[in-house]
């Protein structure tokens, strides 16, 4: 299975090529523009000169069976698109685009041309947070906390805050029949930004803060007087009376705690499947956070 890696920045290189480089069956291809960068990366995974692109026509006349684009957000359509056209099943870091109109064309094209398109929402796979959609949900509250990273508006909410929203709506029980922002902005710096969903028995908050003084992530679920916390992904506490924590184990990987080992692998076993993957879903996400956006900037107006 010849599989693609476009992008060989710190995801790419921390998150994904760890996994892809030692799944059986997989060829591995690496392209970056930056030669440096590809010779010390492909060094790194021993891989030959036939595997080492430093373009994307080089990469796309390899006749991948599928391909992750890991490169920056704003070269995302470009490459997606080419992707797309040349019948390769594509999983994308998140966002596929900063802009909705572009994330929707290339959704509509993917199905038009019935090519898997994926987006890595990986805590959707991440145990601890899986696990949560098994508990009850009347109220959740998800934290992702920043050190003096005040960023503009567009930028912080598709390319980071994008995680939270998501995480919501794959948490919450019920259809969303209540969308409330705040934020503040101040000389178009966005500091913090605060997301509430609510329908039929539930609320969920999502929360973003710049400036908070402590880079965290923090998720809470709670009802019928029960509650499970997780705390950056590796710590979960089941609060019911006494607490009851259960920690990361020593051997498990980053990778698996933060679910990149399994949404990568749930990808590359529906394309060895045959079986065409739909980013529609993701596209809500896209919508969503549209909407936290403009809400932003009416607000900074």
């Amino acid at each position: 299975m010849k599989v693609g890696c476009i992008g060989l920045g710190d995801i790419a290189q921390k998150a994904y090529l760890p996994v892809l480089g030692v799944r059986p069956g997989v060829e591995l291809h690496l392209q970056t523009r930056t030669p440096a960068t590809l010779a010390r990366v492909a060094d790194g995974l021993h891989l030959p000169d036939g595997q080492r692109h430093t373009d994307l026509d080089s990469l796309l006349g390899q006749d991948l069976d599928a391909a992750f684009v890991h490169a920056p957000t704003a070269v995302h359509p470009e490459i997606v698109t080419r992707l797309l056209e040349a019948g390769v099943p594509t999983y994308v870091d998140k966002p596929l685009a900063y802009e909705l109109a572009d994330s929707a064309r290339l959704v509509e094209l993917a199905e038009r041309r019935s090519v898997s398109l994926a987006v890595g929402f990986n805590r959707r796979y991440a145990p601890g947070y899986a696990q949560c959609a098994d508990h009850p949900r009347e109220l959740i509250l998800m934290q992702k906390n920043r050190i003096g990273l005040p960023e503009e508006p567009r930028a912080m909410i598709l390319d980071d805050f994008i995680h939270v929203v998501d995480t919501l709506r794959f948490l919450v029980p019920g259809p969303v029949d209540d969308v409330t922002v705040r934020a503040r902005v101040e000389s178009g710096l966005l500091h913090h930004v605060v997301l509430q969903l609510a329908g039929d028995g539930f609320t969920a908050l999502g929360v973003m803060n710049r400036l908070s003084g402590s880079a965290e992530e923090i998720l809470e679920v709670s009802g019928q007087d029960t509650k499970r916390q997780v705390v950056n992904l590796a710590e979960v506490i089941d609060h019911k009376g006494q607490p009851t924590v259960r920690r990361r184990g020593d051997w498990v990987p980053v990778a698996r705690q933060r679910g990149i080992e399994q949404v990568a692998g749930a990808f590359l076993d529906a394309v060895r499947a045959g079986k065409v993957l739909s980013a529609r879903d993701a596209l809500a996400t896209h919508e969503l956070c549209e909407r936290v956006v403009r809400a932003v900037q009416e607000k900074a107006a």
